[in-house]
């Protein structure tokens, strides 16, 4: 049980340490080897796969659909390096796996985080067009 209250005392602290920038583009840069067109496609892919799952999540009513999305979430997200994202699905999936029930409040704060990425994101291509 105290692991547990350390596990997510952990992932609150590392919230407020990351990147100011809703994607860290150093870690996406590293993650395709610094090759600018491949970032392009990864971030179109992850824009769609995040909205994608998130909308799942909004509609889980199971502990399995529920687990499946964040869990999905989370790992895209971090694979990109949209850390917020991935820190909030990883609370989520805390709470869950401890047996608690999954406020509103929190899928609503991962949704305002999934927006801002996505906005993020829609703003990064408009100017690879340009």
């Amino acid at each position: 049980m105290a692991l547990k209250a350390i596990a997510v005392e952990k992932l609150d602290t590392i919230g407020q340490v990351r990147a100011a920038r809703p994607i860290d583009l150093v870690h996406l840069a590293k993650q395709c080897l610094g090759d600018e067109n491949l970032e392009v496609e990864v971030l179109r892919l992850f824009d769609t796969t995040i909205k994608t799952y998130f909308g799942r999540l909004e509609l889980a009513a199971s502990y399995d659909d529920l687990a499946l999305n964040l869990h999905s979430i989370k790992g895209a997200s971090a694979g990109v390096g949209a850390w917020t994202i991935a820190d909030l699905a990883k609370a989520c999936e805390v709470e869950i796996q401890a047996g608690r029930p999954l406020a509103p409040e929190r899928i609503a704060d991962l949704g305002m985080a999934v927006e801002e990425v996505r906005g993020f994101i829609a703003d990064m291509l408009g100017k690879q067009q340009d």
